[in-house]
């Protein structure tokens, strides 16, 4: 199956969740500062692990950074 992940088409799994596509992106479920949305829609972190992917899906990770 296809996603865009970020701006790139990926392949994953049918089985894949948004937890899998945030690993993906080089992030973790754990970690604080990370917002995901699919096809626009901010999906609460509780539902990263139980929220399967379809193909064509349009994910966006964001990791929030500290700077000036």
């Amino acid at each position: 199956m296809n996603v865009i992940l970020n701006g790139e088409r990926r392949e994953f799994s049918e089985e894949s969740t948004v937890a899998d596509a945030v690993a993906a992106a080089g992030g973790s479920d754990a970690e604080r500062g990370v917002a995901v949305a699919v096809d626009g829609e901010v999906l609460p972190r509780r539902e990263w692990t139980e929220r399967v992917l379809s193909d064509g899906e349009n994910v966006e990770v964001v990791h929030a950074v500290q700077g000036g």
